[in-house]
């Protein structure tokens, strides 16, 4: 193929992915597959060979990849813990003297439990199975239960500690700590905004909720004693990393422990969830892993073709504002999650989008444009987990409410998208809401 043009090589090597996708090929494999491809119709069997030889250990043999399991391990630690009930129940305490209540409990107990988490579909699952029976039971509609759920789940990765922007951090060469400090507001926006489409939509769209909800209003020694264990957790491991105590990944090596004495506490931790956490660390790692190198073979590909540096050079020449061609990225964002997930996404388009958006003139310093694109990657990323026709924590969520049509939960996101849609509009021409707490982390 030495006579293809660049731009057609990188059209076989997007859609050679594409189609694999759709024959259900793991997304590994599939960018794995279509990078091969690639790199072998330009460079040969050698280089390729070569490639492969010393790339695979050079990206593994990483220290800070460590965190990502650790992260993960921590979350399983509070999944199998029994850790969301005591989150729902203080949740649901606080503002169940309010109209959609519950719902709203189901968020704040979503974003509690991502602060120790880091996974969005892991949170939707894991609050889905404590607060869906009770939102049912007390009359709220499968439509508002299951989009709240799945809503909220996304907090799981927008509130620190976030796996993808762990791997956001890695790919960009930037500080995991500033990262963080910089998606915490916009996490907490996201929690209040949806709070706030709660209360609007069950106003404007009657029968979706009961007119009061009938939960305890006394704050119980229970309840409290519930959730005091996160908030040290929370405290020790962030406090731990701002405060210069011990670098991110010895934070996440700290949060697992003391997330599994915390489960310990509780007496729900069995021997057999203790292997569970572990058989499903040990998968999901696996997994990212092998998309990291499947990313990496595509991305070397790509890189032969010159297209993108092509494309950063053409976006420069056409003289736009910044801000608006990170809007286009962010849309093209949008789309893709229709076929892909985050941390694919993430992977894939980092390497190509990043170093355009860093030869882009914004009137602030270099790394703190790289912590901003950054923020608005990952709400764009939260959309994608929610928009049809893929979003994914809209399946999972729907799953565990198999009397609820997808249709159904489609609808009921979609205050949440709007929700969405506004956050990362004013994030957008605002960085400084991102950027603020970043200022006070060395």
């Amino acid at each position: 193929m030495s006579g293809a043009t660049p731009l057609a090589l990188t059209a076989l090597i997007f859609g050679l992915m594409l189609v694999l996708m759709a024959l259900r090929t793991p997304i590994a494999i599939a960018m794995f597959a279509a990078g091969s491809v690639g790199y072998l119709a330009q460079a040969g069997w050698v280089p390729f060979s070569s490639f492969l030889n010393s790339q695979a250990y050079a990206r593994f043999a990483s220290y800070d990849l460590s965190v990502i399991p650790l992260f993960i391990l921590m979350g399983n630690f509070a999944t199998q813990g029994g850790i969301s009930k005591a989150l729902f129940e203080f949740a649901s305490i606080v503002m169940g003297r309010f109209r959609g209540g519950l719902a709203m409990a189901a968020v704040l107990a979503s974003g509690a439990f991502g602060a120790i988490c880091g996974s969005s579909v892991a949170t939707a699952a894991t609050i889905t199975s404590v607060a869906l029976p009770e939102m049912r039971r007390h009359g709220y509609s499968g439509r508002l239960a299951t989009g709240t759920l799945a809503a909220g789940g996304t907090l799981g990765i927008l509130i620190p500690p976030s796996v993808p922007l762990v791997i956001y951090a890695i790919l960009a060469e930037q500080n995991i700590a500033k990262l963080f400090a910089a998606a915490m507001v916009p996490g907490l926006i996201a929690v209040v905004g949806y709070i706030v489409a709660i209360a609007v939509y069950v106003r404007l769209v009657p029968g979706q909720a009961p007119e009061g909800d009938v939960v305890p209003s006394t704050l119980t020694r229970r309840a409290l004693g519930g959730v005091i264990p996160i908030a040290i957790i929370f405290v020790v491991v962030f406090g731990g990393i701002y405060g210069g105590k011990f670098t991110p990944t010895e934070g996440a090596a700290v949060g697992a422990a003391a997330t599994f004495v915390a489960a310990l506490l509780k007496g729900e931790m069995t021997w057999a969830k203790f292997k569970r956490c572990f058989y499903a660390t040990a998968e999901a790692s696996a997994m990212i892993f092998l998309i990291f190198l499947g990313a990496d073979l595509m991305n070397a590909a790509l890189a032969l073709t010159q297209v993108p540096a092509q494309l950063a050079g053409l976006v420069n020449s056409w003289g736009l504002s910044p801000v608006l061609v990170v809007a286009a990225i962010l849309l093209f964002y949008v789309v893709l999650g229709a076929v892909m997930d985050e941390l694919s996404m993430i992977l894939l388009t980092i390497p190509i989008f990043f170093p355009m958006i860093m030869g882009l003139d914004f009137g602030m310093p270099k790394e703190s444009v790289a912590i901003w694109f950054g923020i608005m990657v990952l709400m764009t990323v939260g959309f994608g987990l929610l928009a049809p026709p893929v979003g994914l924590n809209v399946y999972v969520v729907n799953g565990l409410a198999q009397d609820v049509p997808i249709a159904e939960s489609y609808r009921g996101v979609m205050p949440f998208l709007v929700s969405d849609t506004i956050r990362t509009i004013v994030l957008l021409l605002f960085p400084a809401i991102s950027l603020w707490l970043v200022q006070y982390v060395g």
